[in-house]
């Protein structure tokens, strides 16, 4: 089972790929949503959270302010890291719990996806096969955080400047995804992807 890590900056467009890959019935292991959850349903975890942070970064119903908190830590490395520190082993232990479920299977698929945004950021690497990241110029992503966010320009540069710049990841990927034009040619990279890790002969590491 041939494991491809999908990484990309903030407003690529990772979660269309990954959609678009599901809707071909590729299994997709999306680490953002692990994340979420294990804020949602782990009171301990955001017990660790709110002890470092302080009880500013709550809702008026107890529930963690994503938006507050992010501006903290991507202004502050520091901060950034001990996030991380609660958060990452913890997603890391679910990630493989379900990649060993899918290998378990009596017909394991023959490939799937996980979405890592900090791919090169984390230690995630061991877990895949291939690297899949999506490119999309700076002023389209931009465009696409004010309009899905409302954050502000510098909320924004902020958090890009926190992550690994473009040529990085062009230098550790393996494949490409150029998401600069229409759904249409999206759809057409995505197809072809799905063809070359259908057809791999890359086994289990």
């Amino acid at each position: 089972m041939l494991i491809v890590g999908l990484t990309g900056g903030i407003g690529s467009g990772k979660t269309t790929v990954s959609n678009l890959f599901e809707s071909l019935g590729i299994n997709i292991i999306d680490t953002d949503v692990i994340a979420h959850d294990l804020v949602n349903s782990d009171p301990s975890v955001l017990k660790e959270i709110v002890t470092l942070f302080g009880d500013d970064i709550l809702n008026d119903d107890n529930s963690l302010n994503r938006k507050k908190l992010a501006k903290i830590v991507f202004n502050n490395k520091e901060y950034k890291q001990q996030l991380e520190d609660i958060l990452h082993p913890k997603i890391l232990d679910q990630v493989k719990n379900k990649i060993q479920n899918y290998k378990l299977r009596s017909t394991p698929p023959k490939y799937i996806i996980v979405v890592i945004p900090l791919l090169f950021e984390t230690d995630f690497n061991d877990l895949i096969d291939r690297v899949l990241v999506v490119l999309t110029n700076e002023a389209t992503r931009i465009q696409r955080i004010q309009q899905r966010d409302h954050r502000s320009m510098d909320e924004i540069r902020s958090i890009i400047n926190s992550q690994v710049n473009d040529e990085i990841r062009i230098d550790e990927a393996d494949d490409i995804i150029e998401n600069n034009h229409d759904l249409a040619e999206l759809k057409q990279q995505i197809k072809q992807l799905d063809e070359k890790y259908s057809n791999s002969a890359i086994h289990d590491k």
